[in-house]
């Protein structure tokens, strides 16, 4: 199936469609290995200027766009919109499991921005509502590529997340995070072969792998 690109004016519109208050809602990292998962909450509230559209002319899904088109655009969100970015890191992930570390994050982002419960409505990114959450809300699938307050949690959660791997990164070099953002690309698997397990790695997300080392070792 073609999936059609849709503009920064039909994700204002999708949004719209609603007639309530929207919060848009979406996580960044919980695929790697590596740091803590981030998730924002955004809140365009009466803010949505002509001018403010063609800031945010190329807004989507941050997975589409390149690093640099994402910095462009996050100072614009940042300021013009009510939002909160929320990290849960490395030693809860493994306590609780990613997918509710995620949702975790997710709550308390919308929390700290709900303002007129009765008069809002969380869009969450993905298939799963946020657990635990006592406001109204309704999941959108690929909501970071049709709803424009998803897409901008979207980019600030990843551009803040990638952001804090460059950090860690000089802290530890040798797994090159600022590249590859603690995915278990080749390279870092190799330098996780090498050097060990550092306080900012999931274990849990390593465990095939040294399974499979054992193995090959047997």
């Amino acid at each position: 199936m073609i999936e059609i690109e849709m503009s920064v004016i039909d994700l204002f519109n999708f949004d719209k469609q609603f007639n309530k208050i929207i919060i848009g809602t979406d996580e960044a990292g919980r695929g790697p290995a590596a740091g803590g998962v981030y998730a924002a909450a955004v809140n365009f509230g009466g803010k949505v200027t002509d001018g403010l559209i063609k800031d945010l002319e190329i807004l989507n899904d941050s997975k589409k766009l390149t690093p640099k088109k994402r910095e462009s655009i996050y100072d614009a969100i940042l300021n013009n919109t009510l939002n909160k970015i929320v990290c849960v890191e490395v030693e809860e992930i493994e306590k609780i499991n990613i997918l509710n570390a995620s949702l975790k994050a997710m709550n308390t982002a919308c929390s700290a921005i709900m303002k007129e419960p009765d008069k809002t409505i969380v869009l969450v990114d993905g298939n799963k509502l946020i657990r635990n959450f006592i406001y109204p809300q309704k999941y959108i699938i690929k909501g970071d590529s049709k709803s424009a307050s998803i897409a901008a949690a979207s980019i600030l959660a990843k551009v803040t997340r990638d952001r804090y791997m460059v950090k860690l990164h000089e802290e530890f070099p040798m797994y090159n995070w600022a590249k590859n953002a603690g995915y278990l690309t080749k390279e870092h698997l190799e330098a996780i072969d090498k050097y060990g397990l550092t306080k900012y790695h999931r274990p849990s997300f390593l465990r095939k792998h040294f399974e499979k080392q054992l193995s090959l070792l047997s």
